[in-house]
């Protein structure tokens, strides 16, 4: 069960906890890495269990809490079901907030549906995602197929989602809509028994009121409502290779994964990240994983600190300036249960905690006068039970 991406919200301070989703949704916060690499990896359904959390993000005078449950149950030996919750509690004094406006606490909530098919080698996967807040409401439908061949050692993935998202104000009568479109396209290979390799390619249209109503900039000191281009286009490539560690063809219950992920987009932004992650088994009920990464990008081409004078397009939003961050976090898991738990087969206890640091190049503290720079701790505790 991951952390899934917050929509930009109420003030202008929703953005730090949409940063840290940004940066982290391609690593797949909570993902269980192999302790070696099967010799066939064949598609099959997901397995039938419900996931219970409670994750907690602070950072940047913003607060971010609230429960997510995830349920998923066969029907037959060839559909699976699922169903999730997820809630976001929001406190925020953010540095953008302080500039521009006043403290606030919000609320978003987020329903799901799924169905899987399984079909011989394809897995056919269709999703419906609605969040809504009191200013800001996203619909997405989507459909991933995943095809194997070779016996199992090569993996294809297909996927296509859509999405319409619609932009209020609170106390007026501003509504403005988004529409998001994205395409990937993914391959994996089992090398070896220990070694595992893919690469994944991802291309997201939207156009639409991409600004925030909240946000301004800065001219000459003077601020003025944000102005952004009415489209964006992105593309990222990843490429990523987990390597299981075994002796004597017996393995260690050791595996190490890197990846690197490259994005660009036509507002000529581009970024890098790097992640680095070992996972250990310790006997048959504890698992442990370290993991680091980092992210780098540059600024968008209509961002300033400040103007020093007025342009077709302005932003100051923190996240399109040239900045970086460190993450270092841990996993544990805990097999409590191997047998009969309740109505469950087996059960676990997880818990995850990473620290962030972000460090902005030419984004100003308005409290201080000096680049802007803050810290941010997340955490999660979840139980997982087997049907």
């Amino acid at each position: 069960m991951a952390v899934t991406e917050p929509v930009a919200g109420r003030r202008a301070g929703r953005s730090t906890h949409r940063l840290f989703a940004r940066v982290f949704r391609h690593a797949g916060v909570l993902v269980i890495l192999l302790a070696g690499v099967p010799s066939v990896w064949a598609v099959t359904l997901p397995e039938d269990r419900t996931d219970l959390m409670y994750h907690y993000y602070k950072g940047g005078d913003v607060t971010v809490s609230g429960p997510a449950l995830l349920v998923r149950e066969s029907v037959g030996d060839s559909v699976s079901v699922s169903g999730r919750y997820y809630v976001d509690t929001i406190s925020s004094a953010s540095v953008d907030v302080v500039s521009t406006a006043s403290p606030y606490r919000d609320k978003r909530e987020e329903f799901g549906l799924g169905i899987d098919v399984l079909h011989g080698n394809s897995l056919a996967s269709v999703s419906l995602i609605s969040s809504k807040e009191p200013d800001y409401q996203a619909d997405t439908f989507g459909l991933n197929v995943t095809h194997d061949l070779f016996g199992g050692l090569t993996k294809l993935e297909l996927g296509f989602s859509s999405g319409r998202d619609q932009v209020e104000r609170v106390n007026t009568t501003f509504q403005k809509g988004i529409n998001r479109y994205n395409f990937r396209l993914g391959v994996s290979q089992v090398l070896s028994r220990d070694l595992l390799v893919g690469v994944s390619f991802e291309d997201v249209a939207e156009d639409g009121y991409l600004s925030n109503p909240y946000r301004y900039a800065l001219v000459s000191g003077v601020y003025f409502p944000e102005r952004y281009p009415g489209a964006r286009d992105s593309q990222a490539v990843a490429l990523r290779a987990v390597q299981g560690f075994s002796t004597a063809g017996r393995p260690l219950g050791l595996s190490a994964r890197i990846d690197y992920r490259y994005y660009r987009d036509t507002w000529d932004i581009h970024a890098n990240t790097l992640g680095l992650t070992l996972q250990r088994y310790f006997g048959d009920r504890w698992i442990g994983e370290a993991r680091y990464r980092y992210y780098q990008q540059n600024a968008a081409s209509f961002y300033s600190d400040n103007f020093g004078t007025e342009m077709t397009f302005m932003a100051r939003d923190k996240e399109l300036s040239t900045f970086y961050s460190h993450s270092l976090g841990v996993r544990f898991s805990w097999m409590f249960a191997k047998q009969k738990f309740l109505f469950f087969n087996k059960a676990s206890l997880n818990f995850a905690h990473d620290h962030i640091y972000f460090d902005y190049n030419d984004f100003t503290d308005v409290r201080t006068g000096q680049p802007y720079s803050f810290s941010a701790d997340v955490l999660q505790l979840y139980i997982s039970a087997w049907n």
